[in-house]
């Protein structure tokens, strides 16, 4: 065997265990970025109620598109209140009721359990459990806030996302903001302004009262 032959060799076996080891080491990264997240489903899963304010904003410089709104929104189990771009949705468990006050209309639907897209705090929280591949990303100081990324890309190759960045604080374990990268460019990113956990709330909280709403067109979908 002359010396080529040894030195590419050698080299090969260097490669070889560079790959290896860039291998081990992704692994070891999604583990890391699933367990992080997995602290963060926990977590949700131990208060009583949670209430977030948040700002959404949508961007597209291809389309020249630049938009950004302000919502809140409360949970409790499976219940919810959202307020969003003029719009108000509560979720009583069965019923999905849709405001729209600028339009006094009012659709009430009936909550269907085998719609995978039917959305529900449950999946606002911990969609981010299943269907993607996991990475660790970067850390980023934010107002004094330690705030871990970890990067979610889609399994499927329907998906009209490129990737998902969830910015986590490390010291709460509770979601900063939410950015999702879309394969035709757009980026939508939610930001978490107020976090609140087990406030008072009212036994009619999650209730739709009709008579609130007089005037209002109903459309009935249940």
């Amino acid at each position: 065997m002359n010396k080529t032959i040894i030195k590419m060799t050698k080299f090969l076996k260097v490669a070889l265990l560079f790959l290896l080891s860039i291998t081990t080491l992704q692994a070891q990264n999604a583990q890391k970025a699933k367990a992080l997240l997995d602290e963060v489903s926990a977590k949700i899963k131990t208060y009583e109620n949670i209430t977030i304010d948040f700002k959404y904003a949508l961007s597209n410089p291809k389309e020249n598109i630049n938009q950004e709104s302000k919502g809140n929104v409360v949970l409790k189990g499976n219940l919810y209140t959202l307020n969003f771009m003029g719009v108000t949705k509560i979720f009583d468990g069965k019923k999905v009721y849709t405001i729209v006050p600028e339009d006094e209309e009012i659709t009430i639907s009936k909550y269907d359990e085998t719609d995978k897209d039917a959305i529900t705090p449950n999946k606002m929280l911990t969609f981010f459990n299943s269907g993607y591949k996991y990475a660790w990303d970067i850390l980023q100081d934010i107002k004094g806030r330690k705030i871990q990324y970890v990067k979610l890309t889609p399994i499927s190759s329907k998906d009209q996302r490129k990737e998902i960045l969830i910015g986590i604080d490390i010291q709460t374990k509770n979601i900063y903001n939410l950015i999702e990268i879309g394969k035709n460019g757009t980026r939508t990113t939610l930001t978490v302004n107020s976090f609140k956990t087990n406030q008072p709330l009212s036994k009619n909280h999650f209730t739709f009262t009709e008579s609130k709403y007089p005037n209002y067109y109903i459309n009935r979908l249940d």
